[in-house]
């Protein structure tokens, strides 16, 4: 593979960069997510269709990154593939846009994504780049679930 190509896949497949930060990677990755979850969700307020469109094509560029970049560096999980956490993010805050909810999504999200509530530990054990963004994802899809209950109680 060319180093031009493999040094962009890997800029992209860390966060911009984010995952090489010594402490606490995916945290710094989840706050590179916020702008793309912004984007993605005025989207989605926008035209809900095409914003679930955008969160899907996210989806799978962050697998094909997360995979391209775990080949690269000969390791299943590399600690610096952080577009995980962003693709997880863009989930787990859709529709938000709020200042209290994106902060909540964050602070959930992280919870979510360390403590690897039931399944993730499977979804975590898939190969390839499906194995290192979908646990994400499910972190992202019960923070969603929990945004949706707050909201309807109006605590968020």
């Amino acid at each position: 593979m060319p180093r031009a190509r493999r040094n962009i896949i890997l800029f992209l497949a860390s966060g911009l960069g984010t995952g090489y930060i010594p402490f606490c990677p995916g945290t710094f990755g989840t706050l590179i997510a916020l702008p793309v979850s912004l984007i993605v969700n005025r989207i989605a307020l926008a035209e809900p269709w095409l914003g679930t469109i955008s969160l899907a094509v996210l989806t799978a560029i962050a697998i094909w990154l997360a995979d391209q970049a775990a080949q690269i560096l000969g390791k299943k999980d590399p600690q610096i593939v952080t577009i995980d956490e962003i693709a997880g993010f863009a989930l787990a805050s859709f529709l938000t846009v709020s200042l209290a909810g994106l902060a909540t999504a964050f602070v959930l999200f992280r919870f979510f994504d360390i403590a690897k509530v039931f399944p993730a530990r499977r979804l975590e054990a898939l190969p390839g780049g499906a194995g290192i963004v979908l646990d994400d994802m499910l972190a992202g899809l019960y923070t969603f679930f929990v945004l949706q209950l707050l909201s309807w109680t109006a605590l968020v």
